[in-house]
């Protein structure tokens, strides 16, 4: 073994000698293959308060650590790599002490469950034989390394006393009783330990001292705890002081193997609970327990005796069916057992596998009978409930439930077994905010309720997944100097959310990912790629342009996500899209994450082609709200199959309403990726919308990146473009002299690129700004030099624009008949370019100045633009 955490670190052929290098290497080892961020190493070296030059230090360490690895890599690889958001070492199976023990107690508590002692007492031996120390010394203890500690030193006693338990069946009580007596003097409050010595001495004919015993513990617990010993132990002594014979071993006679004889199917067995210890923090479901407490009493909607609860990674489904379980004692008295229906190694159980397992702890030793038959009789006229947890189809589960015929089973499985006839279904969601900001102070103890808004943040950046919240609380708890604000701002960032909701072998990212590795390699690409879908939801032809699919296929692959509890699909009857999709945010996250690592290459063909959807779309919506009013030339061909009239549909201005927030994440994520005509066009495509809505941060956010897109891409007639509807922006905010400034600037590119319809359409613009600032003369001029080239360009909507504008000077003139004569020419113009919204504004205008000759307009604003009011009538 090449490395060694179990007592002082070491790694061969040299350990670094520096602290905290060897602690950025113990850091990697107890998370080897997996992906330690740089906030865990930084906080594992400096806790709260890391120097200035922290991240630069951390990287001086690694490449110390790098340095000392290499030595020992026979092919020269480098088996610490970096993987954002930090460094992931890769380790063989068999070059990590740690590996090897837990794969030795693996074995060794299999072996005990099946009653094979001599195998159990081997394996768990060699086990404890690659202990050196205490876990983790040598070096100092941050938060991870202080909590891996801890958990590893819990295992090796776990693994001690379940190795002393099979070697007490095995006859070897005598030469246990000095080691039993070393370890009590130890660890005097451990029960398990005293009561195992106690039967040691005991069945060595030492019944005294094994009283003597008892009566020591009782005074270590009583003094140190001020509590009695337990149940198990005062029981254990009332059996010495009676002579109990079951407590007296009797050897196997010759030749015969180690494991007890038992008949086929016990018709007299005490009452089999195989349930984990109950959650004291367990909060929230109440409605969803209601109902299944009323499945288990007989008095549910269906007649049914199989409950299936289905729910995402994380949601809480095996802590959700254990409470129930633990609550129906009364109700089965023969048995309760909740079975894992997959192996150490996260790989599921065969349906042969499920119902061996269920007759080992049922204590029914295998027999000529089918293993069907054999759990069928044994639990035939019975009441007992069977948890079948984490199942991963109703194949696995079908045979299980067919010889359980008289019993009643909770399922808990990541998607809906729908196929399973005569079932009642309970979907598990998120909790909803009260109970999830009530997880995080139960078991975040008072800085979670001192501080409620963070708190809340919190909750929120969890998603009210169970799982995230626990592991959020337990990691403020377990970092006392940290704050929960402290905590909401590490959670803040996306892209290492997951990495900041894990402590010790509590991890999200872990629980995601065995979902995702459940599905094929086709559904694991598409979720991949999804993860660049725009949020808070996507409609169906987002999914079909990340994907390159028709919209058919597009379905199918998303529908597979949706039934794996990958994707979430939301049903609003009212959008113009009822069905739309989601990720949860950590799920987003992982999908992300996963992209990068495993196959970057699809992200950038995969944004340009949601980039080109994106702005065919737009360009079609504007258009039939206002035909001519884009000004960029014609963008790249749309992704394959894109339909813009079936997708938009009559209803332009619900499309954009629908679409807004995913048209300008578009817009960002096409300006990270460097896709910048893509960016610059959307951004220019989707000012009409924000500028008819008053959406002005829209509208400025995306126009500023796609001015910078623009810029980068070198496209002047792209930067004037969206320079002249900044220019409307400011003016509309007010901002004369940044409004002239950009509409001048504009007109230059304009010119420069020989686009005359751009150039005079700033002149209206700059006629605009003149006019607000009472330069009537100056403004009357640069309309009539704009009216000027839209007639000589042919463009009917520049010339509406500005006779638009010769009609208010007229009417500030008070030359009320020359404006009523203009406003017409307006609305006829509007009319050819196809625009409803101008040309309905020159009929607004029209009636207002019709009213003030007549001597009844009341005092109004202006609208000086369709929607834009800006100084009041003259």
């Amino acid at each position: 073994m090449r490395f060694r955490v179990l007592g002082p670190v070491r790694v061969a052929p040299r350990t670094p000698t520096a602290a905290k290098p060897r602690a950025v290497l113990a850091t990697l080892l107890i998370q080897s293959d997996k992906v330690v961020s740089t906030h865990t190493l930084i906080d594992e070296l400096w806790g709260t308060e890391p120097p200035r030059t922290a991240t630069t230090t951390l990287q001086v360490y690694v490449s110390q650590v790098r340095r000392v690895l290499l030595e020992g890599e026979p092919d020269g690889r480098q088996p610490l790599i970096t993987r954002p958001p930090g460094y992931l070492l890769r380790v063989a199976p068999d070059d990590l002490d740690l590996t090897v023990f837990e794969r030795l107690r693996e074995t060794g508590r299999a072996a005990y469950a099946r009653r094979d002692y001599a195998e159990a007492s081997r394996r768990l031996r060699e086990a404890l034989g690659l202990w050196t120390g205490p876990a983790l010394s040598g070096i100092p203890h941050g938060p991870t390394l202080q909590t891996s500690a801890i958990r590893l030193d819990e295992l090796r006693a776990e693994v001690l006393e379940q190795g002393i338990a099979a070697e007490l069946r095995l006859g070897r009580h005598q030469e246990l009783v000095g080691e039993l007596m070393a370890l009590t003097r130890e660890q005097p409050l451990r029960e398990s330990l005293q009561g195992h010595l106690m039967v040691a001495l005991y069945r060595s004919g030492r019944q005294s001292e094994a009283l003597a015993v008892y009566r020591r513990a009782r005074r270590s617990l009583v003094d140190e705890l001020g509590v009695e010993p337990s149940p198990a132990l005062r029981k254990l002594q009332e059996r010495i002081l009676t002579s109990d014979p079951s407590l007296t071993w009797r050897p196997a006679a010759p030749g015969t193997p180690t494991r007890t004889p038992a008949p086929t199917v016990p018709q007299d067995d005490a009452p089999v609970v195989r349930l984990p210890s109950p959650l004291p923090d367990f909060t929230g479901r109440t409605a969803e327990l209601g109902l299944g407490e009323r499945f288990l009493a007989g008095t549910g909607p269906v007649d049914s005796r199989v409950i299936a609860v289905s729910g995402r990674p994380g949601a809480g489904k095996t802590a959700f069916a254990a409470r129930l379980a633990q609550g129906a004692g009364d109700r089965f008295p023969d048995a309760r057992v909740l079975l894992t229906l997959r192996d150490s190694g996260g790989r599921a159980l065969a349906a042969e596998a499920v119902m061996a397992g269920l007759l080992r702890v049922l204590e029914v030793p295998a027999g000529p009978e089918a293993a069907a038959d054999l759990l069928h009789a044994r639990t035939r006229g019975r009441k007992m409930l069977f948890v079948l947890d984490d199942a991963v189809s109703e194949a696995q589960v079908r045979p299980a439930l067919s010889a359980l015929s008289d019993s009643t089973v909770v399922l808990t499985s990541r998607h809906a077994l729908g196929a399973l006839e005569g079932v009642q279904h309970l979907v598990l969601d998120v909790l909803n905010r009260a109970d999830a900001e009530a997880l995080l102070v139960n078991c975040g103890g008072t800085a979670m309720s001192e501080d409620p808004a963070s708190t809340a943040e919190i909750a929120r950046l969890c998603g009210g997944l169970p799982l995230a919240l626990r592991v959020a609380a337990a990691g403020l708890v377990a970092r006392p100097h940290w704050t929960p604000a402290e905590l909401a701002r590490r959670l803040a960032d996306e892209r290492g959310r997951l990495a900041a909701l894990r402590l010790g072998d509590l991890d999200v990212r872990g629980s995601l990912l065995t979902a995702y590795r459940d599905v094929d390699a086709d559904s694991r690409q598409a979720f991949r790629v999804l993860g660049l879908a725009p949020l808070p939801d996507f409609a169906l032809w987002s999914a079909g342009a990340l994907l390159a699919a028709d919209l058919p296929e597009a379905e199918r692959r998303v529908e597979e996500l949706v039934r794996a509890r990958l994707l979430e699909a939301v049903r609003r009857p009212d959008r113009l899209t009822p069905v739309r999709y989601g990720f949860h945010s950590l799920l987003r996250g992982l999908a992300l994450e996963v992209l990068a690592d495993e196959s970057p290459q699809q992200a950038p063909p995969a944004t340009d082609r949601l980039s080109r959807a994106y702005v065919t779309l737009t360009r079609h919506a504007d258009g039939l709200l206002a035909p001519g009013r884009d000004l960029m030339p014609a963008a790249s061909a749309p992704p394959p199959g894109l339909d813009p009239a079936s997708v938009v549909g009559p209803a332009p201005l619900r499309w954009f309403q629908e679409e807004a927030p995913g048209l300008l994440e578009t817009v960002r994520q096409a300006h990270r990726a460097g896709l910048w005509r893509q960016c610059a066009a959307l951004a220019s495509a989707a000012g009409g919308y924000y500028e008819a809505n008053a959406l002005w941060a829209d509208w400025q956010e995306s126009h500023e990146l796609g001015l910078d897109a623009a810029r980068e891409a070198d496209d002047p007639l792209a930067e004037a473009v969206l320079l002249r509807s900044l220019a409307d922006l400011e003016w509309q905010r007010h901002h004369p002299g940044a409004a002239r400034d950009l509409y001048r600037l504009a007109w230059q590119l304009f010119t420069r690129s020989g686009h005359r319809v751009g150039a005079g359409r700033c002149l209206s613009g700059e006629a605009d700004v003149l006019l607000g600032l009472g330069r009537v003369a100056r403004a009357e001029r640069s309309y009539a030099r704009a009216l000027s080239t839209a007639r000589t360009e042919g463009d009917a909507r520049g010339e509406a624009d500005a006779v638009r504008g010769l009609a208010l000077v007229a009417q500030r003139e008070g030359r009320l008949r020359e404006a009523l004569d203009r406003l017409a020419v307006c609305g006829a113009a509007a009319g050819r370019a196809g625009d409803e919204r101008w040309r309905a504004y020159a009929g607004r205008r029209a009636a207002a100045v019709s009213a003030l000759t007549e001597g009844t307009a009341p005092s109004q604003p202006l609208e000086v633009r369709p929607g834009v009011w800006l100084f009041p009538d003259a």
